[in-house]
């Protein structure tokens, strides 16, 4: 038995991490599905999936004995269940109880393995949430407006479902059991549970099972060969029938239904019919309507389609109730057999394999350093001048970018799960202030690198709150604006070439400059009375300890936090702008690249040195000598590119590296946030697969660099960031607007 016991807990304590991850997934299902149905209350295919998902994390909790998480569970699920038996509509008050409670379950399913950490303010929230619960499912009469049925119900199921929430009233059960062999010898003596059952309510019917009973020479008389069928009219519950069982249970074969009504055994039947696309059919087949009668309601709905009343045609569905005598039960039914058709005809779902996040991190790194070898190889085998082996490198190296492609697409997943989790901080922050907000998720199915989504929560969190707090005005300052109480919230993202975009977007106040320049002048961030540029003023806000709230609060106000959200994307490769329109809203644009671990590249020379840029961010290349490109007296390079002026950085300049000049050069044409400049270089490598290798701690502040690579030749090569770059390109036309302006506008 210790052998056992010891088995038992190593299984649980293996298993125990898969149960907190996927109770962790439908606990987050939950929330969302709670803040869905807000919108959408009638829908009834949001609430069984929301039933489900409290039923899996019981039944889950179950298994591995953790009764704190299946006692609590139960009282929300009971809850749900009348929900969706139409007894309790929901409303918000129910809606943030339920969003409580799923709180708790949270807790106690991270508390799961240490019930220590249940401290006794837990316990306390928790009762008090039982209290709630408790008085909605007990003390609650029925609601009118009841949600309807949406999706099938199977027959036996709807009937137990009937039954167990009748409180009252006789109804017949249709009882089987059949004992074990060992029910005599563990004292059981079957025939007490049946004058036990008889004295529930009053027996109609029945009759023993014999054909388990051996012939006399064979038979045991000590065995128990007995099953019978039983037909039970009573008022009890089936609970309180199969606790008749309780002590024979595990030695029992049993089953407990309610007889099914005329209207059940129809709805049955429909069930068990092949798949007809309409309703009208479905019921025909079935026998529940005649074809005249069929015929009439279809005529009747065709009138009132047809009629000038601006009156919506009635339901088929409805007219068979009222028109032709259809029960509920099987137009229902039938309603629920056409839902099974959909969904059958829809495609099927993805299957999917839980893989730890470590795993894949290592093959991503081998893959970094199979890239690193092709390149090594590729090099080798052009020195050879072997045909047959540059051809077999290069079919190598198409191989590895496919292995490339597809490895670290296992690692995209969609930054929509991540969106998700702000629809109930934009609900609570948004009841704390007392503010009216209309939340919306735009392109939630953009990829993004698993391990940037983690990383770009926590500022998206700050920037979503801060759009709530400082940004949406209360409903009576946005009457008086002239617009809507309610303000409009929207977080969005796209792709772009080869980066995706973030866009945070509200309709509230937007930056007050007067303000932000007012606090940059008596802070010292700027000199008094100088006005830069309206995207230099927006970005004021990210200077660590800057503002502009006039008092402090839960949410914000010290000053705390923009700087780090530059700060964080910035350490992702990302970028961050401001787009403020004073008293009409912010947009806030955060762009990123899609992966951090591999990414195309164009390989460039300056003397001995190599640079890469990324290949998506690269125009096209031109020759200019130093008669091309041209400097002016604050020392900025341009060249003059179809009529414009286009602004070009010099490497060997910015990073002092020693070059034997030539007099040809090469100019890269980049795009950036500033809009496009040039990169001038020596040489042109070519295209390559570029493993990212993040900088040492010595060239982190380094500017217009991202990371570092290296190449097949075992060379180390710097990694360009083409926007920082960008921005040391313009950043002295953009202090000195005044000086030259034809410039100045061609390089903004």
């Amino acid at each position: 038995m210790s052998y056992n016991g010891d088995a038992d807990r190593d299984f649980i304590a293996q298993a125990m991490p898969a149960f907190i991850s996927e109770a962790a997934e439908q606990i987050a299902a939950i929330e969302t599905l709670l803040l869905e149905l807000e919108q959408e209350p009638e829908n009834r295919e949001l609430l069984d999936s929301l039933f489900r998902c409290a039923h899996t994390v019981k039944g889950s909790a179950g298994i591995f004995g953790l009764n704190r998480v299946v006692e609590f569970t139960h009282h929300v699920e009971t809850l749900l269940d009348q929900m969706r038996d139409g007894k309790i509509a929901l409303n918000p008050a129910i809606s943030t109880l339920l969003l409580q409670c799923n709180d708790q379950i949270k807790f106690l399913v991270d508390t799961a393995a240490d019930e220590s950490s249940d401290n006794p303010v837990q316990k306390d929230v928790r009762a008090h949430l039982v209290v709630q619960l408790k008085a909605l499912t007990e003390g609650t009469a029925l609601v009118q407006g009841a949600i309807t049925t949406t999706e099938p119900v199977a027959p036996n199921t709807q009937a137990e479902l009937q039954a167990d929430s009748q409180m009252g009233g006789l109804r017949i059960w249709n009882i089987t059991a059949r004992f074990g062999r060992d029910t005599f010898r563990n004292g059981m003596e079957p025939l007490s549970i049946v004058r036990y059952l008889a004295a529930m309510g009053r027996v109609l019917g029945m009759q023993c099972d014999a054909q388990h009973v051996p012939a006399l020479e064979d038979l045991d008389a000590e065995g128990c060969y007995l099953g019978f069928a039983m037909e039970l009219e009573t008022e009890s519950s089936r609970d309180d029938i199969e606790g008749a069982f309780s002590f024979v249970r595990e030695d029992c074969e049993l089953s407990v239904l309610q007889k099914e009504t005329p209207e059940q055994k129809m709805a049955r039947t429909i069930a068990a019919m092949p798949d007809t696309p309409r309703l009208g059919e479905i019921l025909l087949s079935a026998g529940a309507v005649s074809p005249e009668q069929l015929s009439q309601v279809l005529e009747q709905q065709q009138q009132t389609r047809t009629s000038a009343s601006s009156t919506p045609a009635e339901k088929i569905g409805n007219l068979l109730e009222t028109q032709a005598g259809v029960a509920p039960e099987v137009v229902a039914a039938a309603l629920g057999k056409q839902q099974k058709m959909r969904d059958s005809a829809a495609p099927t779902e993805d299957r999917y394999i839980r893989v730890q996040a470590d795993r894949l991190d290592a093959v991503i790194n081998l893959l970094g350093e199979l890239v690193i070898a092709g390149a090594g190889a590729t090099l080798l085998a052009r020195e050879t001048r072997e045909l047959s082996l540059i051809e077999a490198n290069l079919h190598m190296n198409n191989l590895i970018e496919e292995i490339r492609n597809g490895t670290l697409g296992l690692r995209m997943v969609p930054v929509g799960e991540t969106f998700n989790r702000f629809r109930r901080v934009v609900r609570d922050t948004a009841s704390s202030l007392g503010k009216e907000v209309d939340f919306e998720i735009v392109g939630g199915d953009a990829e993004l690198d698993k391990s940037m989504v983690e990383k770009i929560a926590d500022p998206l969190m700050h920037l979503v709150r801060n759009s709530l707090d400082h940004g949406l005005e209360p409903p009576q300052e946005r009457l008086g604006a002239g617009k809507p109480a309610s303000g409009k919230l929207v977080l969005s993202a796209h792709h772009e070439t080869g980066a995706i975009l973030i866009r945070i977007e509200d309709d509230g106040r937007g930056i007050n400059r007067e303000r932000v320049l007012e606090r940059a002048w008596s802070r010292g961030l700027l000199e008094p009375g100088v006005v830069p540029s309206e995207d230099a003023i927006n970005m004021l806000i990210f200077e660590p300890g800057f503002s502009t709230a006039e008092q402090i609060t839960n949410l914000s106000g010290r000053g705390v936090g923009m700087d780090v959200v530059r700060r964080n994307i910035e350490a992702l490769r990302g970028s961050i702008k401001l787009t403020s329109n004073p008293g009409q809203g912010l947009q806030v644009d955060i762009r990123l690249p899609l992966t951090l671990a591999i990414i195309d590249g164009f390989l460039v020379g300056v003397g001995k040195s190599k640079f890469v840029l990324p290949l998506e961010s690269v125009v096209e290349v031109i020759e200019a000598g130093d008669k091309d490109v041209k400097a002016d007296a604050l020392g900025r390079h341009f060249l003059e590119l179809r009529g414009a002026v286009l602004p070009v950085v010099r490497l060997r300049t910015l990073y002092s590296v020693d070059s034997n000049h030539t007099e040809r050069m090469s100019v890269v044409v980049v795009n950036s946030q500033r809009g496009q400049y040039g990169i001038e270089v020596e040489v042109l490598l070519g295209q390559q697969q570029t493993v990212i290798k993040p900088l040492g701690r010595l060239f982190k502040s380094l500017r217009g660099i991202s990371g570092s690579s290296i190449l097949g030749s075992g060379e180390v090569a710097l990694i360009l960031d083409t926007n920082s770059l960008g921005e040391l390109a313009t950043s002295e036309a953009l202090t000195s607007t005044h000086s030259k302006a034809p410039l100045s506008t061609a390089t903004v």
